[in-house]
């Protein structure tokens, strides 16, 4: 058997086009050719389960191999094999029935997924990464003759008699020049556990050094030896192919600790399995979440029948479940992923849609099942519940059943219970529901005691998302405002009609406020005297609610840089009705009146965390001295 012939390309030579465009993916080239002798090896099983083939199956171990001296990287299976006219069929012919249009389409295309199986190329990734590329096969067909095939990665291709002696396929690559660094044991090892980690039949890669227990010594403790074991590289079976009835947590928590070594335990996982109006297998995890807003996105890994396509799922899982971690599978997302092509896709929207419903269902019912224990894990699940609100509409409405609020005395109510709670006492003149909250609870402690004092409650809000949830609340709950606890003094946070009166006259008050604005000396702090609880602070520091949420929101990039620009600015509150200022204005002289101004407003600055540096420095000299 001795044949030479010419690919047909009805267009210009393709090899360079696979080579310039898929050259920064090169690494695929493994994952293809895997991916086709696993293919292989699962339809012989196939035809074995029917009946068609009677022959032995027996192993079918698919072997990746390389030898660096002959620059050589092997992929053998033991699948269905080809004879020499199958092999002329579909390696010339069939995985160039779209070379014309591939060519046309894909001339500017950035993305190796965008091309790769798209149009049968996948075999002809290998030419990425080799001067020449041989097949050497048998089929599985009774009295088949070893058939072999060569190419240079022109258009010329050679077949000729094969040397194989048993059913399956050789792929041999001659690595050329500018890919030798694929000739490495660890590289090579890496790319198979990235790819081919989980594909349903076993791969080996060479050999590894196993500890094995070898009897016991004289004083009767284990022995152990080592031995050359196969380096077996995947779990043929990993947990998402089988019934969540057969598997126990230990498990699930098996397979996230193989998924994620360094990481801790996830709170809970979701295990998806749906086959219409699409298919869809995984389980999906969540973490413990950190308070800082790190999402450490590219942690759902999406595969396609058990084949690693990317870790770039976006399109696929909405937005806030990028916070989830573990594994999608679905046949419905060919390998040649895209960007476009998820976006366009209609299935990638309803998988998108059936994941968002799963994951709501699944707190839903975690919050019914076991209130307390839900509550516990509150910290941890609380800021993933708040983004999804945000971002999804869909969510938000099954959110509201299960988002939690919590309190400054560690108490957690629903939004229907926190209404209810604070509606009576906390609600204005204008008959607006005031929400009182605290970004920082050791830091606002003394507006927090004021607001306590006056039978208010105040809730934590201390994460970074909170600012656009305060928004979100605002949007959805009536007749509601929240507000800063040290947005203003206690009396003014809810404006209710029993107001205090000023006890100062108007020439009392132009003169206090004329005291303070030359002690502070500072135009960024805006001075008014008003009628407080005598009981209350002399002095008080806040910034407007308003300008500080822009600011909350600028910092965590919530659109509002330019008020993130803005200086700050402070609001003075000078209590007309207290103590201290009556005896500002019956100090001996102004030097004395201004030194007690500046005391009280430096201890306004000192309980908001404001005083520093040199003004500390200062306030310190001024008390030890005033003692």
């Amino acid at each position: 058997m001795q044949e030479k012939g010419t690919i047909s390309i009805h267009t210009e030579n393709i090899f360079p086009i696979i080579k310039k465009f898929l050259y920064s993916d090169n690494e695929i080239f493994l994952r293809e050719l895997v991916s086709n002798a696993v293919d292989a090896t699962q339809k012989i099983k196939r035809l074995a389960t029917l009946g068609q083939y009677t022959g032995e199956l027996g192993d079918t171990t698919v072997e990746v191999s390389f030898d660096k001296d002959k620059k050589t990287i092997t992929i053998s299976d033991k699948g269905l094999g080809m004879t020499a006219e199958e092999i002329k069929k579909y390696i010339n012919q069939i995985a160039f029935s779209g070379a014309t249009e591939f060519v046309e389409k894909f001339k500017d295309a950035k993305d190796a997924n965008e091309i790769i199986g798209k149009f049968g190329l996948g075999f002809y990734s290998a030419f990425m990464v080799a001067h020449t590329v041989e097949i050497n096969s048998l089929s599985y067909q009774e009295d088949s003759e070893p058939a072999k095939w060569t190419c240079d990665g022109s258009t010329s291709f050679e077949i000729s008699e094969g040397s194989r002696t048993e059913r399956g396929t050789d792929i041999i690559l001659h690595i050329n020049e500018e890919s030798e660094e694929f000739l490495d044991k660890w590289k090579l090892q890496g790319i198979l556990d990235k790819y081919c980690k989980f594909l349903p039949v076993t791969i080996k890669f060479g050999t590894k050094t196993d500890s094995v227990e070898d009897g016991v010594d004289e004083e009767g403790k284990k022995k152990w030896k080592s031995v050359e074991v196969d380096n077996i590289i995947n779990t043929t079976s990993p947990i998402w192919t089988k019934s969540p009835s057969d598997l126990k947590d230990e498990d699930y928590l098996s397979f996230y600790k193989e998924l994620y070594p360094m990481s801790e335990d996830p709170l809970f996982w979701i295990h998806l399995n749906v086959d219409y109006p699409f298919n869809l297998t995984g389980v999906l995890y969540f973490p413990k979440v950190k308070n800082d807003f790190d999402f450490q996105k590219n942690k759902i890994k999406l595969y396609s029948r058990q084949v690693f396509i990317t870790d770039e799922v976006k399109d696929i899982v909405p937005e806030f479940l990028m916070l989830l971690h573990g594994v999608i599978d679905s046949p419905d997302i060919p390998l040649n992923v895209s960007r476009s092509f998820l976006q366009a896709d209609g299935n990638v929207k309803k998988i998108n849609n059936y994941i968002t419903k799963k994951v709501a269902d699944k707190l839903a019912e975690l919050y019914k099942k076991d209130r307390k224990v839900y509550e516990e894990k509150w910290n941890d699940i609380g800021l993933f519940v708040k983004y999804g609100m945000i971002s999804e509409e869909k969510f938000a409405e099954k959110g509201k059943d299960f988002v939690l609020l919590k309190n400054t005395k560690g108490e957690f109510y629903t939004l229907p219970e926190y209404k209810e709670k604070v509606q009576a006492i906390q609600t204005d003149k204008n008959e607006q529901t005031i929400y009182l909250y605290a970004t920082d609870v050791n830091k606002q402690d003394a507006f927090i005691q004021s607001a306590n004092k006056k039978d208010y409650d105040v809730l934590v809000m201390d994460s970074p998302i909170d600012s656009h949830f305060i928004q979100h609340l605002e949007g959805k709950e009536e007749k509601t405002q929240l507000k800063r606890v040290d947005a203003d003094v206690a009396e003014k946070l809810i404006q209710k009609d029993d107001a205090f009166a000023n006890l100062l006259s108007e020439e009392q008050s132009t003169k206090v406020k004329e005291i303070f604005e030359k002690a502070i000396d500072n135009k960024s702090y805006s001075v008014e005297v008003e009628g407080l609880n005598p009981e209350e602070l002399p002095v008080t520091v806040t910034m407007d609610e308003f300008m500080r949420r822009m600011k909350d929101m600028a910092a965590t990039g919530g659109g509002m840089g330019f008020y993130g620009s803005l200086p700050d600015n402070y609001k003075v509150a000078i209590n007309g009705n207290h103590a201290v200022v009556d005896k500002i204005l019956k100090a001996e002289n102004e030097e004395e009146q201004t030194k007690l101004a500046k005391q009280s407003f430096d201890l306004a600055l000192l309980a908001q965390g404001m005083l520093t540096g040199k003004d500390l420095t200062e306030f310190v000299k001024r008390s030890v001295g005033m003692i």
